[in-house]
């Protein structure tokens, strides 16, 4: 029997989770709750998508703005079996008891703190310690990134320890009008920044220190870390480990993606929905490795990178599915998930095929490559 899943909260995170819970061949959308009544939640009743009032002022507000309401929280709570919130930055841990009083289990996402559920959540490093449980957090975009990165070195027995600099998008690019600065950057105000501190609630062991700074961008997060490794390593054997790793893809300088702004740009010219980039980026040209020390930089996607991480969440609540790198692999299948954005230019371009004709990237078959977000009529 497919997981029934809530979303709390339909913004930003709320809205991606909720189109890719509906692509999942073993999950689905009971619908979305929320308190607002404006293009967000009528884009998603539009969608077909059952919406719910997070409130009872919010019910009536909602009818009056013309949205089809299927009921309150409450009721969309009762026909789950996960609910996962997406709501702002401190309103989710006030839910928590609702969710409890519920019975249903709960994903909640890093704007949260650890305290909140006492067990955070990345899937490649410890699917395991979910299982069954009530509550789990999905850590933020930048601790998402850090733990698949550091986590393959660590795995690898590459590395040592990581000392990295983060420059921060401003705002989300929809807030942008509201918020945000300009014709600055402004520094964190204390080291280490919050993500090295979180990537231990997921890798306890991880010597890391961060820094970071907000730039006056909306697109996207830079990364930029020196590495010490375990050992003399060559270039090759750092990227071996990377490689081995899930959700981790390469770019390249020399392909022209010399910016955060051309990835942006490439994942739309692949027919990503909404531009995303579940990945992280790394630039795989730049990477540089003298002797015990290793030195990157990679790019993520604020709004996308943790929503794999959320779906393979659920699973591991509801426990379905028990092993970690089987839920890994069917959420990429079904995402189009990546290990390389563009084809190597040495090869040979592939014929066009009868059912997807040539991928934008340059022939590669989109079966084998870049497989399309599908519906659930279309899976195996």
């Amino acid at each position: 029997m497919n997981v029934q899943v809530a979303v709390n909260g339909y913004g930003v995170i709320g809205k991606r989770v909720a189109d890719a819970v509906r692509d999942m061949p073993d999950m689905d959308l009971v619908g979305v709750a929320d308190i607002a009544t404006d293009w967000h939640v009528r884009t998603a009743a539009g969608l077909g998508i059952p919406v719910f009032a997070a409130t009872q002022e919010t019910r009536a507000a909602m009818r009056s703005a013309g949205v089809e309401v299927a009921g309150t929280l409450d009721e969309l709570l009762a026909q789950a079996d996960v609910v996962v919130d997406t709501t702002p930055k401190k309103v989710a841990a006030t839910n928590l008891e609702v969710y409890r009083s519920a019975g249903v289990r709960a994903v909640f996402q890093g704007g949260e703190s650890h305290a909140t559920t006492g067990h955070s959540f990345v899937a490649q490093a410890n699917y395991a310690t979910a299982l069954g449980r009530d509550t789990t957090r999905v850590v933020s975009c930048n601790t998402t990134s850090i733990v698949r990165v550091l986590g393959a070195l660590q795995d690898a027995g590459l590395l040592a320890r990581a000392r990295g600099v983060l420059i921060r998008r401003a705002t989300d690019p929809g807030q942008s009008h509201q918020r945000g600065i300009m014709n600055t950057v402004v520094p964190e105000g204390s080291i280490p920044s919050h993500q090295g501190p979180d990537a231990r609630t997921v890798l306890p062991g991880l010597d890391v220190v961060t820094m970071a700074a907000k730039a006056a961008h909306t697109q996207t997060h830079n990364h930029f870390w020196t590495l010490q490794l375990t050992r003399p390593a060559s270039r090759e054997e750092v990227l071996d480990a990377l490689r081995a790793a899930p959700r981790i893809a390469f770019i390249r300088m020399a392909d022209g993606l010399t910016a955060l702004n051309t990835t942006v740009e490439l994942m739309g010219d692949l027919g990503r929905p909404r531009g995303d980039m579940w990945e992280v980026a790394v630039w795989e040209d730049v990477l540089t490795v003298e002797g015990e020390e290793a030195y990157l930089t990679y790019q993520v996607n604020n709004e996308a990178i943790v929503i794999p991480e959320t779906i393979d969440a659920i699973r591991a609540l509801a426990g379905t599915v028990t092993d970690g790198a089987t839920s890994i692999a069917l959420t990429d299948q079904v995402l189009g998930m990546r290990r390389e954005f563009l084809p190597p230019r040495s090869r040979r371009l592939w014929p066009e095929t009868p059912r997807t004709g040539r991928h934008p990237a340059g022939g590669v078959p989109a079966c084998t490559i870049c497989r399309p977000r599908a519906g659930k009529e279309d899976q195996p």
